[in-house]
């Protein structure tokens, strides 16, 4: 029996109009489209593609719900349930694509899938416009230039930690996973110096998206899909 393969696929953004035609393809193609959501939401990668890309009557749907939640993630267990699941529907000769936002390899939950899968099955990976690509867009302004370094930090990296990588002033920052971190983000900026060079952009690409200085962004908490960008 011929066995089937696991793509991730990389969805970007936000903006469906900014899904690769390679990923459009393969999605079209899938026998199974599985993608990640929320317990207590909808799927944002599943959204993205549902207006450009109408799904036809031999497709499936496999939803891997993810418990958000501090103390879990990534929830180890649901990834090794999911990847039990697919890999039977593979052994049958179903080809799955996996939706991820932004790229797959990018912070991208296809990654846990990959590891417990591409030993048996072959693993593809389709790249997608990241949401820091998407961030220099809409700020018009470079991530970096000439021989300048850039250093990507996750929101949810500790205090003390975020501080000390802040400190290195020969490098631009971009702080991705903003969420209900934005607090301690700013003190780490204020601690270093370069509140007034941060720029808070909200849901990039997408309509409803925001972009101000991160000093005039006063609320408590963000939205998980919010981002920052510091210039030297």
């Amino acid at each position: 029996m011929i066995k089937g393969q696991i793509t991730g696929v990389g969805v970007g953004p936000g903006d469906p109009d900014l899904i690769t035609l390679k990923a459009m393809k393969a999605i079209q193609k899938a026998d199974i489209i599985a993608y990640p959501a929320p317990d207590n939401g909808v799927s944002f990668a599943r959204q993205i593609i549902e207006k450009n890309i109408p799904l036809h009557s031999g497709q499936s749907e496999y939803k891997i719900t993810i418990p958000m939640r501090i103390e879990r993630f990534p929830a180890q267990e649901i990834y090794d349930q999911a990847a039990n699941d697919l890999a039977a529907q593979m052994e049958e000769g179903k080809n799955i694509v996996v939706l991820c936002e932004g790229d797959p390899f990018f912070y991208g939950s296809f990654m846990y899938l990959h590891e417990r899968l591409y030993k048996k099955f072959r693993s593809t990976i389709i790249p997608g416009v990241s949401s820091v690509m998407a961030l220099a867009s809409v700020t018009q302004s470079p991530l970096c230039e000439r021989n300048e370094l850039l250093t990507i930090i996750p929101g949810p990296l500790d205090e003390d930690l975020m501080t000390a990588q802040l400190q290195e002033e020969k490098t631009a920052y971009v702080i991705m996973k903003v969420g209900r971190h934005i607090e301690k983000i700013k003190r780490c900026l204020i601690a270093t110096n370069r509140l007034d060079k941060a720029i808070y952009v909200e849901r990039a690409s997408l309509p409803n998206q925001k972009i101000l200085p991160l000093s005039a962004v006063d609320e408590g908490n963000a939205p998980y899909f919010s981002i920052i960008q510091v210039r030297i």
